[in-house]
This record gives structure tokens, C-alpha cells and sequence, in this order.
């Protein structure tokens, strides 16, 4: 007993990310020599279970108790971040036009699909309008963010205006037990993520990535040149320091995580926790984490616009400089209505393939594709995704402490 209480003692001392490193090492050995074992399977969808049921919770409490609590001078702040958010994810579809236009991609396109995606974009934002309406239990239910957030925004304004401070300090503690929770759940994440990378290469092995090799290298090139290129030169801009040590933190605590649970939403509370750890404000990362789980989609534009522009490049189909910008366009909105949930972009690729008149059941023939190298395609979206939102929330953040001191 004892031997394993020092066992124990010892594996909770070792960083987070070390201990999903081992996890990650050892659930890959075990899916190339035991494939198919359940009991090891299971783990991993425990672990993105427990994080996708309590997010919404943790989204609604701490937005809410945010804003009952919060004093002035977070507006510029949300408005640099808003701005980081639209501004890389457009910049993120103008590189995979770049990067497609210099390495054309055609598929082998046969036979129709069927599936359910937006006609047009006319029905992202219908979608958007009436998810925020949604009833707000239901939303919690369903981790409808959008919902989520509208409800407890407004429920955070009446709070702030109509109830006592006993009141707040309530809802306020309610957050904090949540969130306790929250960290429980983390802690089980190495073997989470055991599980997950178990199942993956059980089920692919490892010949997923060399199947539609150039497709993935463009969609994987184009989505790390926007991370590694583009978002730390708008962090520069603004802060004027070297950006890399900030983004790489990102890349490895929020990024890794995000990797194997495929889901941005599943994410926030990773996200949350490591803005505490980062030493931003409550009050801002609170809001800005679940805003940017459902409108900072660079990994989702890329996605997008390179789907698209294989299928147009297989049918022959001349891009104009006028309608890869506009294509860039209608991908950043797009992108913006995707959810957070692993494959959400790919069903986004026959409102984007619309601009060029292809048909839904030959664009349908793409998000197929895109589902067979989902694997790798996904995992890479969501990584990037979701660490872009603690990046830029503590870009603006420290931004504004900047223009704060001058």
C-alpha cells in the first residue's frame, strides 16, 4: 500500500504536460500491439464525456458571476480582442488561398453524398440568431455556446443591476465550485488522452498519414504557417516583444490537449485554467475563452478554403482574384458559425463550393474526403483553434495594460 501511495505521490508531482506525454506514448504503443482492447478505449471517452458535460455549466456560472461582478474598462479590451479574433481568422483563409493556388490539389470525385450542411451562407446566420434564442436550459443541455453565452450575458446584467452583493458572491462561489470540478476532470487527462490516442490508432494504425498525403500537407502547412507565422506577428504589432515563448506555452498546455480531444468546446475549461495560470483577469478570460470556442475558428477557414478550392481546382474551375477574396470572406464568416465539435467545418464546405456554382452532391464528395483524414485534419484544427484563444486573450489583455501605462 504503501509503495503505491509513493507511486501515486510521485505521478502527481510531475508536470501536466509530462504526464500526458507518458500517456500519449504508452496509449500509442498499446494501440499497435493490443488494437481493439475496450477497457482502454473507454478511458479516453470518459475523459471527453466529463469535459463536453461540465464545460457548458462552467461557461454559463462563470460568464454570468464575470459580469454581475465586473467593474468598468473591459470594452477596449473585448473589442482588440474581437478584432484579433475576425482579423486572423481572414488572414488564416488568405493563406490556404496562397498555399492552394501554389500547391493545387484535385480529388477523385464519383459518386454523391448525402449529408446535411448549409445551403447558404444566408443559413449560417439564421442558424446563429436562433441558436442564441434557444431556451437557455436547453442550450446547457445541448453545449449550444452560442445560447450559452447570450443567457448568461444577459442574466450577468440583471444580476449586476437588480441583486445584492450576497447574491453575486454566491453565484460567485457557485463558479468556483464548479470550477474546482473542473480541475478534478484535468487531472484525469493523461489517461484520457491514453484512451483517445488507443482508440485512433487502433482503428487507423499509422498508414492514416500517408492517405491523401499533399491534401493533408497543404491543409496542415497552411493552418501551422497562420500559427506560427501570422499570429505571432499580430501579438508583435501590438505588444512590440517576442511573442513565441507566450505562443509556444499556448501551443503545448492548450494546443496538446486539444489535439486528442478533437473539440474546442471540450477545451474551455483546459483554456480557463491555463489563463488563471498565465495570471490574466477572471473577469475577461471568463468571457473571452467561450467567445473565442465559437468565433475564433482560424484552423475551420483554413479547412474550408482548402477543401473548396481542391474541388474547384479538380473541375477546371478558373479562381479570380476577386473570387479567392471573396472566398476568404465567406470562409472567416463561415468559420465564425462552425461548431465546436470535431468535423464542424468540413459540413461549411458546400456553402463555400456554392460560390463557384458546384453542385451539394459533388462539394459533399469533399467533406468525405475530409472525413477520412479527419484524424489527423481535425485534431490539427482544433489544436491550433483552441490555443489561438488563450493567445490573443492575453495579447489584448496585456495590450491593454500597455496603453493602460502610458
Amino acid at each position: 500500500m504503501n509503495t503505491i501511495r509513493l507511486l501515486f505521490n510521485r505521478w502527481c508531482k510531475l508536470s501536466l504536460v509530462l504526464r500526458i506525454v507518458i500517456g500519449l506514448t504508452v496509449g500509442a504503443v498499446l494501440g499497435l500491439t493490443v488494437p481493439g482492447w475496450e477497457p482502454i478505449a473507454i478511458l479516453g471517452q470518459v475523459f471527453v464525456g466529463a469535459l463536453k458535460a461540465i464545460a457548458p455549466v462552467l461557461v454559463a456560472v462563470l460568464v454570468m458571476a464575470s459580469i454581475a461582478k465586473a467593474g468598468g474598462g473591459l470594452g477596449p479590451r473585448f473589442r482588440m480582442l474581437i478584432t484579433l479574433y475576425l482579423l486572423s481568422t481572414f488572414i488564416a483563409a488568405m493563406c490556404a488561398v496562397t498555399g492552394s493556388m501554389l500547391f493545387p490539389v484535385t480529388l477523385q470525385l464519383s459518386e454523391a453524398v448525402e449529408a446535411s450542411a448549409p445551403g447558404a451562407l444566408s443559413d449560417v446566420f439564421t442558424n446563429l440568431l436562433t441558436s442564441m434564442v434557444t431556451n437557455p436550459v436547453a442550450s446547457i443541455a445541448t453545449a449550444n455556446y452560442i445560447g450559452i453565452l447570450f443567457w448568461a450575458i444577459l442574466a450577468g446584467l440583471a444580476l449586476k443591476k437588480l441583486a445584492t452583493k450576497g447574491t453575486i458572491s454566491m453565484v460567485s462561489d457557485f463558479a468556483e465550485v464548479v470550477s474546482q470540478a473542473v480541475r478534478w476532470v484535468i487531472e484525469f487527462a493523461p489517461f484520457g488522452i491514453l484512451g483517445l490516442v488507443f482508440a485512433s490508432v487502433s482503428e487507423s494504425g499509422l498508414d492514416i498519414f500517408a492517405t491523401y498525403g499533399q491534401l493533408l500537407l497543404t491543409l496542415v502547412g497552411c493552418m501551422l504557417f497562420n500559427t506560427l507565422v501570422f499570429n505571432p506577428l499580430l501579438a508583435f504589432l501590438l505588444l512590440r516583444r517576442n511573442p513565441y515563448p507566450l505562443l509556444f506555452t499556448c501551443l503545448r498546455e492548450s494546443g496538446l490537449n486539444a489535439f486528442f480531444t478533437r473539440s474546442s468546446a471540450a477545451n474551455i475549461p483546459i483554456n480557463m485554467a491555463l489563463s488563471k495560470r498565465l495570471g490574466l483577469e477572471e473577469d475577461f478570460y471568463s468571457v473571452s475563452i467561450p467567445l473565442g470556442a465559437t468565433i475564433n475558428m482560424n484552423g475551420a477557414a483554413v479547412t474550408i478554403t482548402v477543401m473548396t478550392l481542391a474541388v474547384v481546382h479538380t473541375m477546371g474551375i478558373e479562381v479570380s482574384f476577386v473570387s479567392a477574396l471573396l472566398l476568404s470572406v465567406i470562409a472567416t464568416l463561415g468559420a465564425c458559425g462552425t461548431s465546436g465539435v470535431a468535423g464542424g467545418s468540413l459540413l461549411l464546405v458546400p456553402m463555400a463550393c456554392s460560390l463557384f456554382g458546384i453542385s451539394n452532391d459533388v462539394a459533399m464528395q469533399a467533406v468525405a474526403v475530409g472525413f477520412i483524414i479527419g484524424v489527423v485534419q481535425d485534431s490539427v484544427e482544433t489544436a491550433l483553434n483552441s490555443s489561438a484563444d488563450v493567445f490573443f486573450t492575453a495579447t489584448a489583455e496585456y495590450y491593454d495594460q500597455s496603453k493602460q501605462k502610458q
